[in-house]
């Protein structure tokens, strides 16, 4: 027992350390050094292509280190265990800002878009009651993502059953190869879907969806010192989504 105590402030302490060798390297070589994020997948396919290839530019011997979480509502345990430096992603669940370990820093509030291929006999109506898909093939994440739920919540408002789908997967990816091969229909944020869209030929649906704010957000954890490249990396998103910020404090276009 008073072992295990000693293990939760001794990794702080090694931590620091750590931490410190790695100030030391900066000073050394300014250029180089490592930087560990956590996001979600789709968080990765949306963002952290401009930004990651923005800031190697700047810093082309910084090693980036990028890990997935599984889950859009898990919280970061890496952050704890300091294994990560920051974590990118949306969240549904806003006592988190309430925590007193973490720092949580709005980057912009993302929203939800129903969508589909080019090949789709719903590409290029002016308006579609929800009603109209349910029983259009539908590609969704799990039944316990802030996306399905999105959805399901949609379809309950016009007093339905969620629609039918035919598979169910977290894969940003497979999800756009899928709605651009048939007629299939699924669920992106705004922020994916305007990187996509010209790759895949996607459009967005005109349906109408519970506005809800999805909120993206940074994640360090609280009295760490983090190196300064990691500092210039989170500096570097911040900028990069800085226009998404800017659009939703503007509201939408009228």
């Amino acid at each position: 027992m008073y072992g295990r105590v000693l293990l939760a402030r001794s990794s702080t302490a090694f931590d620091e350390l750590r931490q410190g060798v790695r100030d030391i390297e900066f000073l050394a070589d300014p250029g180089a050094g490592e930087v560990r994020i956590e996001c979600q997948e789709s968080i990765a396919a949306a963002i952290l292509p401009a930004v990651i290839h923005r800031f190697s530019q700047t810093y082309p011997r910084v090693v980036l280190h990028v890990e997935h979480l599984g889950s859009l509502t898990a919280e970061s345990r890496a952050l704890q265990e300091r294994t990560i430096d920051v974590a990118i992603y949306r969240f549904a669940k806003p006592d988190i800002e309430k925590r007193d370990d973490l720092n949580v820093e709005l980057l912009f509030n993302d929203e939800l878009v129903a969508v589909a291929g080019a090949k789709s006999r719903w590409v290029g109506r002016r308006k579609i009651d929800i009603s109209e898909l349910a029983e259009e093939p539908w590609i969704l994440t799990r039944s316990d993502t802030w996306n399905y739920v999105r959805i399901a919540e949609a379809f309950a408002a016009r007093g339905l059953q969620p629609p039918k789908i035919m598979t169910t997967t977290l894969s940003t990816h497979l999800r756009a190869n899928l709605v651009s091969l048939g007629p299939y229909i699924t669920t992106f944020p705004k922020s994916v879907l305007r990187v996509y869209a010209e790759r895949f030929s996607l459009h967005a649906l005109p349906v109408k969806l519970p506005p809800r704010p999805w909120p993206v957000v940074a994640v360090t954890l609280k009295n760490r010192t983090l190196s300064p490249v990691v500092e210039r990396f989170i500096e570097e998103v911040k900028e990069f989504t800085l226009p998404l910020r800017l659009a939703d404090k503007a509201g939408p276009a009228h």
